[in-house]
């Protein structure tokens, strides 16, 4: 478990932050948060606000990190590049949440060192991670500023011979009783644009690999996009299959032959397969994960079969 408990004894009555500070080598904003967070109790309980003393036996719950060996394909002085597995969170979402991605990056980078934008769960690919706070506001910010190039690979439904663009709004879901889609498109909702190149085509599996460009960062972008326009993702459980499906995955009672029935995969087929951004130099980033035969892994054993056949399209459009 990432996050473990210490106990300390605090002889002389303090303001919480200030000892904190002091323990851990702490900012005080930094020192705040772990309060903010429930993650200072004094006698077993949480403190009331910022401002509190503390005296006696006092317990703190911090991050941990575990380590399962997943090394950063490219290190710099600033910042580091993981390739992110499927099926494991950036960050934990609860003081319970097993490992994450945040588990190898301060293994590697320290206490200090963050993951600088959030992948889905079931993506995988490429990950930037900052090895301090300057290289974090910087990346954090290129990505807001959309000056980070991002393309993603996508095996999808369906033979797709030319490439294409969508263009069309998104729409937050505020009604989850007909679907259990996260987003929609709608004429009332936000701009956003996708353009899609096709790589190969696999017959075996009627299954067309994308190259997915984005222009704009909303919310399942892709996946509503293609689902738009009936190409869905292999593996998605929410755009495509039935509300039953939808609600079965997310209540965790789906099956993998079951979901593989539904959606030609046991996970989302979507990969984060390139960077390109500018950080005092160049950079290119691809990811090392092959994901052109990622395919034969995705069906049960008696159908699996090597990626062949068809057309290839350029590597990078």
């Amino acid at each position: 478990m990432p996050f473990v408990k210490k106990e300390y004894f605090v002889e002389n009555e303090i303001p919480a932050f200030l000892w904190l500070m002091r323990r851990f080598r702490l900012s005080q904003g930094e020192a705040q948060r772990v309060i903010d967070r429930g993650r200072l109790l004094c006698e077993g309980e949480r403190l009331p606000d910022k401002a509190a003393k503390i005296k006696g036996r006092v317990e703190v719950v911090y991050f941990q990190p575990a380590s399962r060996g997943r090394a950063p394909i490219l290190t710099t002085p600033d910042f580091y590049v993981f390739d992110k597995p499927s099926g494991v969170l950036v960050h934990p979402k609860k003081m319970t949440s097993p490992y994450s991605m945040l588990d190898e990056v301060r293994h590697y980078g320290g206490r200090k060192a963050n993951a600088v934008h959030r992948i889905d769960k079931e993506t995988s690919g490429l990950l930037l991670a900052s090895r301090h706070k300057e290289a974090e506001r910087f990346l954090k910010g290129a990505f807001e500023r959309k000056a980070i190039a991002k393309r993603y690979r996508a095996w999808v439904r369906g033979r797709i011979e030319h490439p294409f663009g969508v263009s069309a709004p998104i729409i937050q879901n505020d009604d989850y009783g007909p679907t259990k889609h996260k987003v929609f498109i709608d004429s009332a909702g936000k701009g956003a644009q996708t353009d899609f190149f096709p790589i190969l085509y696999d017959p075996v599996r009627d299954a067309t690999l994308l190259e997915c460009r984005l222009y704009t960062g909303r919310t399942h972008q892709i996946r509503i996009h293609l689902f738009h326009v009936k190409h869905p993702i292999l593996g998605d459980p929410i755009y495509g299959p039935d509300y039953a499906t939808a609600e079965a995955y997310l209540e965790k009672r789906l099956e993998p032959e079951e979901r593989w029935r539904k959606t030609g995969a046991n996970r989302l087929m979507l990969h984060a397969y390139s960077l390109e951004f500018v950080y005092k130099n160049p950079y290119y980033i691809v990811s090392r994960d092959d994901f052109v035969d990622a395919a034969c892994e995705i069906c049960p054993p008696q159908l699996r079969a090597p990626v062949s056949g068809g057309w290839k399209g350029t590597e990078r459009p």
